[in-house]
């Protein structure tokens, strides 16, 4: 199991990196396409009930909810850049293991999702809920890669990226520290291939 993906199962990791994440894209139409319907159905069981009543492996939910997040942290300035979009793709290709065209079905239905909330606290409970710190410093960092990813940081999103780091129960000064990471080039830059620029460990 690969420590770096944003995945429920890898729980006490101090100070996670990109480094070394080796999730496979090599997956046929067919898995591809079955593997959305999981995600797809799983999700909308999970958030039919409290966080805390949720199971344990529920991977499939947390990636739609993870996804969301980052959508709405690219739309925080009402406008989604390309660099921004490509950003997206990348890192939903890398940390999930998918093939282009199922990250594009996963992210558009992460879209359908979050524009159907009234708020952020159907996702943000269940990250908080199945996540643990060194998780969720890997979701922030995806975050903060992808405001920053026009190279301008806008108040709304500043604010959107506070909001989301509470909600989630990480505390301030991991969300300085994940944007601190990310400055030094410690976190990987997804690009559209799915490939990363990665720092050693």
């Amino acid at each position: 199991m690969c420590p770096n993906c944003l995945c429920t199962r890898w729980r006490t990791v101090p100070v996670p990196t990109w480094t070394g994440c080796g999730a496979s894209a090599a997956r046929g139409p067919e898995d591809s396409q079955s593997m959305i319907d999981r995600l797809k159905s799983f999700f909308l069981r999970e958030m039919a009930m409290p966080a805390e009543e949720a199971q344990d492996d529920g991977t499939e939910a947390l990636r739609i909810a993870a996804c969301a997040l980052l959508l709405e942290v690219a739309h925080a300035d009402d406008y989604l850049s390309e660099g921004e979009r490509r950003h997206l793709r990348g890192l939903v290709r890398r940390h999930f293991g998918l093939p282009r065209d199922a990250a594009d079905e996963l992210i558009a239905f992460a879209e359908d999702k979050r524009r159907a909330s009234v708020d952020l606290w159907a996702f943000t409970n269940l990250i908080n809920a199945h996540y643990s710190t060194g998780q969720k410093m890997v979701l922030v960092e995806a975050m903060w890669g992808i405001v920053l990813a026009d190279g301008e940081l806008a108040t709304r999103e500043d604010y959107l990226m506070r909001k989301i780091s509470n909600l989630i129960g990480l505390k301030s000064g991991y969300l300085a520290e994940a944007r601190r990471r990310l400055d030094a080039g410690a976190t990987g830059r997804p690009d559209d291939t799915g490939s990363a620029r990665c720092h050693p460990s």
